[in-house]
């Protein structure tokens, strides 16, 4: 590409994008936002969520989406264990299970993405009347498709951060484990659920944030 077309090339991107932008800061911008806008927008808000939810610690640390283990937020499965919990070994297990949660969100972008792309948004009631309507939309239409897609990703992951393990040596001691669902079918179930409604709640946020600052849609374009 010669000099006259890069330049040419970089003009026609930089008008679009500050049309785009001035078309999101107008009052009825979300109201008339266009059907890849809508994309873009959710698009960025779940790009921010898996990104902020994939940092070390991270589930664990925010107490609104930490995952716990099956049972009633995790009280009758640390009954069961009985003295094992006394020795801290379910709060162990428990941050074993996040950090399963953190390395899932990390490799989840493109799981999101093509659910993101396969959706029909002229189609959302409510779409523009709420501050997380987008993402409330994808939970709805797309959240089977998500859970099937990302346990998968959920399951090697408590593979590798050993929690399987770790569920196996418990569960040695206490035989009404499986009741409780802790098994490796119920931890996974469990654990992808939680996950997935934890990573919603970021985006909700995250497509708040974008909407009362549009220019953050523009970030990674220069």
């Amino acid at each position: 590409m010669d000099d006259g077309t890069e330049m040419i090339a970089r003009r026609t991107l930089i008008a679009g994008a500050a049309g785009m932008l001035a078309v999101a800061n107008a009052p009825w911008a979300m109201a008339k936002l266009p059907k890849s806008g809508v994309k873009g927008l959710i698009a960025g808000a779940s790009d921010g969520a898996l990104d902020k939810l994939a940092e070390p610690g991270a589930f664990y640390r925010d107490t609104a989406v930490r995952i716990l283990l099956p049972g009633a937020g995790g009280k009758l499965a640390s009954k069961l264990f009985g003295m094992g919990d006394q020795l801290g070994l379910t709060t162990n297990l428990t941050k074993s299970l996040n950090d399963a949660g953190g390395k899932a969100a990390g490799e989840a972008k493109p799981i999101f993405r093509t659910a993101i792309d396969d959706l029909r948004w002229t189609d959302a009631p409510g779409l523009v009347a709420k501050n997380d309507g987008a993402t409330r939309y994808l939970q709805q239409s797309a959240g089977s498709v998500l859970f099937t897609k990302v346990s998968p990703l959920i399951g090697s992951a408590l593979g590798d951060v050993g929690a399987y393990r770790q569920l196996d040596q418990l569960s040695q001691g206490s035989p009404l484990l499986a009741s409780a669902g802790l098994t490796r079918d119920g931890l996974t179930r469990s654990v992808t659920e939680q996950a997935l409604k934890g990573i919603f709640h970021y985006m909700a946020g995250e497509e708040a944030a974008l909407r009362r600052n549009p220019a953050g849609l523009l970030k990674g374009i220069f």
